[in-house]
């Protein structure tokens, strides 16, 4: 009898710079789930890889005057290098640059036109460099910028083809709302109300401004834009429509697609309506998560915010940043990354917590029986109870894995680790080993503790690879007692099993000295990163590129009234992620003006402040919200920045 299949996922990740722990979640989180169902006995197909083409590709490499092959194959080089630095264990790298992946794209695109869902025609409409997206008016932000990453956009204009999106609404909607397919389903809603109910538009799948991409094969000039490109790695990569693999009828359809929230459409409405018009069947789960963010903030290399993993890798080894940031994140949640909620929780869960829990326990059996526990044993109730936790954190580990829930899979872990300390408090070993007549209560105290240890390091082992053999040394459990069938038993260690008392496995930290030393790091790698930057990145638009609006005279801007006001009040406008309602005092009696900026700034941060004001602009109605007036504000590469005035002019000043 063949071994049940599972096929998993990461995203493949654009190669434009250098990875980052903001990239590790993703890669760790499915390596997890990977590990964890090749301990269950599953033919696991556990895929990554680099999504290679595009213009920003082109221009990088333009940048440091390489060709765009030669600059992704030195930033590969380095998410390898990081992959392997995490003990990531993928069964497949993919990179859209190999040569069947060009095959099949082509195939693919070819397929689609000659089904007639794919025709001419000519995309004019506004573009996100940074993200490679294009977006209808209606989808932009507030501030007619990105919806993804708020950067302004530009207008472009050029041949292409396109690919009929409308004939899988219905389908997809049926997907997203009768179906588990999208996890966590609280994502359902903004994705119909935002792109499938206002209608879906022909998307946009081949470029004729650039050249770094995969030539359309009927049509020269036309490259294949990355929806076609980058999205169909998940099939290439198994064989389909090409000679390199024969693994497509063994794997597919994907068993788990996991993705980060800015590009959850992509696989919830784009990649499904692709494998529609091919009549191939669907992944079974696409699970969302969120952001890793810094300070409030997306870690961006143009903040310089990111956190180089292998610079924690080397201070607190990778098993504790992979379990930091699985532990942290649940799915669909962003997970707020800060020096000391990553010390804290080391020390905390991993040395107070479990690795003190080893660490103890080996020592008393080292001590009170020169490491070889004596086969007498005496049982107690207390007993029974610490081990029907531990076993009942077999079962739920199983469930919440099995819904990609991996912090609730790691919670469970933990209460077992916290009941396995409470039960040496239970049973006061160091009592135990000073009366003689206990030396039997003793040993089975040990034992348990022991063979608990067996079954939460077994546990742990998916997520923190590294570490796990180490326990297993120490505990004196060999290969064939650390398996998946001997989970859900206790009794498994040799009746007279013999410890080895090792190196500590996750040592204290001192909270205040490294936060000091990692906060300085990173103030140093911000400054770098501003100095470093081109002018581009900055937000700062060569000249000649900047579009402006046509000329006006000084009456036309006669006719715009600013004036300065100050921030009374902020709230949030209910149903909104975006907008925030401000009382204003300008000078005039008063006012209220709805700001598309909650996502930038909370009204803690407002109030009080003056801002500039336009004060003559017609009166509207935002998400029922009257708003009578704009804010002014200026657009960024990291988001939208309010333009604040010195607190000595006065509400009501007119601004000139």
């Amino acid at each position: 009898m063949s071994k049940k299949t599972f096929y998993i996922t990461t995203p493949i990740y654009y190669p434009s710079g250098n990875p980052h722990i903001g990239h590790c979640y993703t890669t760790v989180a499915c390596d997890s789930i990977a590990r964890f169902k090749r301990m269950q006995g599953y033919d696991v197909m556990f895929l990554t890889g680099t999504d290679e083409h595009g213009l920003k590709i082109e221009q990088k490499a333009a940048e440091k005057g390489v060709t765009p092959k030669q600059f992704v194959d030195e930033v590969v080089e380095k998410f390898k290098a990081l992959w392997s630095y995490m003990n990531i264990d993928y069964d497949r790298y993919i990179r859209t640059t190999d040569s069947y992946h060009i095959e099949t794209v082509q195939k693919i695109f070819k397929a689609l036109y000659d089904k007639g869902f794919i025709y001419k025609g000519e995309y004019s409409g506004k573009y996100c460099t940074p993200c490679e997206s294009f977006w209808t008016d209606s989808q932009l932000d507030e501030n007619g910028c990105c919806p993804e990453c708020h950067r302004p956009v530009t207008f472009s204009k050029e041949e292409s083809y396109f690919f009929k999106m409308s004939p899988f609404a219905e389908r997809i909607e049926k997907l997203l709302t009768e179906t588990d397919y999208l996890r966590p389903k609280t994502r359902v809603t903004e994705l119909v109300n935002n792109f499938i109910k206002p209608g879906l538009e022909d998307l946009c799948v081949s470029r004729t401004t650039f050249k770094w991409g995969i030539p359309v094969t009927f049509d020269e000039g036309h490259v294949v834009y990355v929806w076609i490109d980058a999205l169909s790695n998940y099939i290439s990569a198994l064989g389909f429509m090409n000679d390199a693999y024969s693994d497509y009828d063994n794997y597919w359809p994907a068993d788990v697609h996991m993705v980060a929230k800015d590009i959850m459409r992509f696989h919830a409405i784009i990649w499904p309506a692709i494998l529609m018009a091919l009549d191939i069947p669907l992944p079974k789960h696409l699970a969302v998560h969120g952001w890793i963010t810094f300070n409030g903030e997306k870690m961006s290399k143009s903040l310089g915010n990111v956190v180089d993993p292998f610079v924690l890798g080397e201070r607190y080894g990778c098993d504790a940043i992979r379990y930091h940031i699985l532990r942290e994140m649940a799915l669909g949640a962003d997970s707020s990354f800060s020096n000391e909620i990553m010390i804290n929780r080391i020390n905390s869960d991993l040395a107070n917590g479990f690795g003190n829990l080893v660490s103890r326990t080996v020592a008393m059996a080292d001590k009170y029986f020169g490491g070889t526990l004596p086969t007498e044993r005496e049982a107690a109730p207390v007993d029974d109870d610490f081990k029907a936790v531990v076993l009942k954190a077999v079962s739920e580990v199983e469930a919440a894995m099995d819904e990609t829930k991996i912090k609730q899979a790691l919670e469970e872990i933990f209460k077992a680790v916290d009941r396995a300390n409470k039960y040496i408090d239970e049973t006061e070993p160091w009592k135990l080993g000073k009366d003689e007549s206990q030396k039997a209560r003793l040993a089975a105290v040990l034992y348990n503790l022991l063979d608990g240890i067996r079954i939460i390091s077994t546990l742990l082992s998916p997520f923190m690879p590294s570490t796990m053999p180490k326990v297993w040394e120490q505990i004196g459990a060999s290969e064939a007692d650390v398996t998946y069938d001997k989970l859900s038993v206790f009794g498994v260690l040799p009746e007279n099993v013999t410890v080895h008392k090792g190196e500590i496995l996750f040592p204290r930290i001192d909270v205040e000295k490294e936060i000091e030393e990692l906060n300085s790091i990173i103030q140093k790698n911000m400054e770098a990163a501003q100095a470093n930057l081109s002018a581009a990145e900055k937000g700062e638009a060569p000249a000649e590129k900047i579009e402006l609006a046509p000329e006006i005279s000084i009456d036309d801007f006669a006719k715009v009234e600013l004036r300065c006001a100050k921030v009374l009040s902020a709230e949030k406008v209910k149903k909104s992620d975006k907008l925030l309602c401000l009382q204003l005092d300008d000078g005039m009696g008063g006012r209220q003006v709805v700001s598309g900026i909650a996502q930038y700034y909370t009204p803690e941060e407002l109030v009080g402040k003056k801002v500039q004001l336009v004060a003559n602009l017609k009166p509207v109605k935002l998400r029922g919200v009257d708003s009578c007036g704009m804010i002014c504000a200026a657009d960024t590469p990291n988001g939208v920045k309010v333009l604040f005035l010195d607190d000595s002019i006065p509400c009501g000043a007119k601004i000139r």
